[in-house]
């Protein structure tokens, strides 16, 4: 609009021919509001929605915001196409988004905190309410009285009348109070990903159209037949093979059951990957066939995996079905691999299909950037998968399943606990502890699960007599050496490298496999590990357990220092995978030199050791599994570690919420006691070089990643002390190269190398 002569611009860009072309604000405020209200239909939350989009830049009518936006985009001088995301408490930025959260307040009363919330926070992230740390970030402080000024600046006339005078929402908080997080989030998911949208159709609309042209599930699910038949026509016909296309059979089945919470209980080596699909697939659309309500719809399947080591095979399986439908977000995603639309649709998961991490996945689900929440709407009635759910950490237990119970109640959420060892989640009382509030009416996909454990059944495993005397790794290397293709698990990166040494004398082919490996490392020597495998070439690898979770390999002798049940049966699930051996594969437990590090790891294998004293039977069995996970649960210290339950819930009837503090404690991987280095290995040395020129472009970033590895805080200050790691640009460390000698180095078969031993404890994975 315009008042006295003057147009108020929520953007402005120059044309390719050179000419300004302004962004009307009115226009984008209700352009936001109707795509805000959209996304949250499906939760019948859209009054909520649109309210906060059409008050969120309520601030920009300031002749404060229409100066400053006209000097530093240029409008005379010069142009900056990223005046818009810039952070608002950069220098000279003027703050527009304080009006929207007081103009909300005044004509709601104490219901406006919630939109205050949202519009508060729509560039700088959900703030907490209040906190002793967060000073003026805290909302309870922009919303004090002295802070009306940035409301009164604004004559009201320059507003439009149609823009101020709303509806007040009348729409319930989906699940109550207790909940009002996870509404709120799925709120702030709506404003922030349409005022994103908005502004990315004005300032460059050739990106706009590149994020549409993905299929339906509808038309996906033909594809995945396709596939599935020529491959059972391809296969051979083997016990396996049968076992499978029955999991398969009932998983088609099972599909037409309502949506919900579900389990898909398969071994190792039974198929889970595509079966899990074809549930997932066949629900969703069967699900919309009987449903008229289009805002009801499933749109896409969420495939979630705990760790990014194994989430290539995945993707690269769902690929090769369903092209370019597929998009991953996870750390270490090539920029060379993805095409521009999968690189937009990780902003806010716009696909059928998203292969993402637990850590992606849960975190945002507890985050307060805008970069992370942006897409949790999205996630709104879809399937998502939790492939190897036995590995969710039991220190966050507590507040996963509590979103889980929220999303699969109030958000159209279905899921699917894939694994071969279910953990025990359902509802607990311990002593001492609060009660666990679980996953209570799971169903499992499978007609019977003990029956098919037995007829999958492809290996014996081996344990020690004493399960308290440990070995000595010259005994074990010897036995190793007796079989000409082996795979050796062990639970700490010190140990495999002792192991392998002495292997290595024997042996100059034998395989080392640890997270001191970078991820371009691991993937091409997993590459060279399967390539040996299929060629039926002498093999001996020496691993940690990073090869225990969903990595494709079929060894027919698999040795594995005592762990947890769940970790030797992972273990197990890499011997005689495919069931090809005459008889069965044979999987040996022994009691390492040292014990497992000190933590859950320690603990899961007190807890075997209780297990398995006088023990005759079956060491997989499902019905011991299930004692495990109960022992390690009911042990736990806390299933809430971090009390983010009570940080979300305690004030929650009146709507004071600590979003920023969750978002700080909710780490699946504690980052605080360690630190990255880029390490020098194939094309990283120019990559560091890029990276030292032209700084932390985000496509060079993503490349980088492929080159990190992860050491201890107190060796990391060691490292830079004596000179053999660098500050490469403000935060980013990086190997020192180009001749350095010093005591870091990064071999070809070992990955990182600190000459002298790393201290035994610090470095598991």
């Amino acid at each position: 609009m315009e008042h006295n002569n003057q147009t108020y611009m929520a953007h402005v860009r120059v044309s390719p021919d050179g000419q300004w072309i302004e962004h009307a604000l009115g226009d984008h405020l209700r352009e936001v509001a109707k795509l805000a209200g959209q996304f949250a239909e499906p939760f019948n939350s859209a009054d909520w929605a649109a309210l906060a989009g059409v008050w969120h830049d309520l601030g920009k009518y300031s002749d404060e915001f229409q100066r400053y936006i006209k000097t530093v985009s240029g409008y005379e001088k010069r142009y900056d196409p990223e005046a818009h995301i810039k952070d608002e408490e950069a220098p000279g930025r003027v703050d527009h988004s304080t009006a929207g959260a007081l103009y909300a307040m005044r004509q709601l009363g104490t219901r406006g905190r919630i939109l205050a919330y949202l519009i508060a926070g729509h560039h700088a992230g959900l703030a907490d309410w209040s906190m002793a740390d967060a000073g003026a970030t805290a909302l309870v402080h922009r919303l004090k009285p002295e802070q009306n000024h940035l409301l009164e600046r604004i004559p009201e006339q320059v507003m439009p009348a149609d823009i101020l005078a709303q509806n007040l929402p009348s729409s319930r908080p989906r699940g109550g109070a207790d909940r009002l997080h996870l509404w709120l989030r799925m709120l702030f998911s709506c404003l922030v990903d349409a005022d994103f949208l908005d502004t990315e159709a004005f300032m460059d609309d050739q990106k706009a159209t590149s994020r549409t042209g993905y299929q339906n599930l509808s038309e996906l699910l033909p594809l995945f037949d396709a596939y599935m038949a020529k491959k059972s026509a391809d296969a051979p016909n083997t016990p396996v093979n049968a076992i499978r296309a029955d999991i398969l059979r009932q998983c088609r089945e099972k599909a037409v059951l309502p949506s919900g919470l579900f389990s898909l209980t398969v071994p190792t080596g039974g198929g889970k990957t595509l079966s899990g699909m074809a549930f997932a697939l066949q629900h969703a659309v069967q699900f919309n066939e009987k449903t008229d309500d289009a805002t009801k719809h499933k749109k896409r399947i969420i495939y979630v995996i705990p760790y990014t080591s194994i989430i290539e095979q995945t993707a690269g399986i769902f690929r090769d079905i369903f092209g370019d439908n597929v998009v991953e977000h996870h750390a270490n995603l090539d920029p060379d691999q993805e095409d521009a639309r999968a690189r937009l649709a990780t902003e806010n998961w716009d696909a059928p299909i998203i292969v993402t991490t637990n850590v992606q996945f849960f975190e945002s689900l507890f985050a307060a950037r805008t970069s992370r929440c942006r897409k949790l709407h999205n996630i709104v009635n879809s399937v998502v998968v939790l492939d190897e759910a036995q590995l969710l950490p039991p220190e966050f237990l507590q507040p996963i399943a509590d979103v889980m119970n929220q999303l699969a109640s109030h958000y159209g959420v279905t899921f699917v606990l894939s694994t071969a060892t279910q953990p025990a989640l359902r509802s607990f009382q311990t002593f001492g502890n609060p009660k666990f509030r679980g996953l209570d009416h799971v169903q499992e996909i499978m007609d019977d699960p003990d029956a098919l454990y037995q007829n999958l059944k492809r290996v014996e495993v081996s344990l020690p007599n004493d399960l308290q005397t440990p070995r000595d790794w010259e005994s074990i290397a010897a036995e190793l050496l007796q079989h000409p293709t082996v795979l050796c698990i062990v639970s700490r990166r010190d140990d495999a490298r002792e192991l392998y040494r002495l292997m290595v004398k024997a042996d100059p082919n034998t395989i080392h496999l640890s997270a001191l490996m970078c991820g371009q490392h691991r993937s091409r020597i997993i590459r060279y590990i399967k390539w040996r495998l299929k060629k039926h070439k002498l093999l001996r690898v020496i691993s940690t357990q990073l090869v225990e979770a969903g990595v494709d390999v079929d060894f027919p002798v698999v040795y594995r220092t005592l762990a947890g049940l769940d970790s030797i049966a992972q273990a197990a699930g890499r011997c005689n995978r495919e069931g090809k051996l005459t008889g069965l594969g044979k999987v040996v437990v022994f009691v390492p030199p040292k014990p497992a590090p000190m933590g859950i790891l320690r603990q899961a294998a007190g807890i075997s050791v209780s297990l398995l004293h006088g023990y005759q039977g079956e060491v997989l069995n499902r019905t011991l599994a299930g004692k495990f996970f109960e022992h390690l649960y009911q042990q736990a210290h806390s299933l809430d570690k971090h009390g983010i339950h009570d940080l979300l819930t305690l004030d929650a009837q009146d709507c004071q919420i600590q979003f920023r503090s969750v978002a700080e404690k909710f780490k699946l991987i504690d980052d605080t006691a360690y630190q990255t280095i880029l390490v020098r290995y194939a094309d990283s040395p120019a990559l560091l070089k890029e990276l030292a020129s032209i700084g932390p472009k985000r496509d060079l970033m993503r490349k980088l990643q492929r080159y990190a590895v992860n050491v201890p805080k107190f060796i990391f200050a060691q490292l830079e002390k004596q000179g053999d790691v660098v500050q490469i640009w403000t935060g980013i460390y990086a190997q020192v190269g180009e001749g350095h000698v010093g005591k870091l180095h990064y071999d070809a078969r070992l990955g990182l190398v600190i000459d002298g031993e790393i201290p035994a404890g610090d470095l598991v994975v």
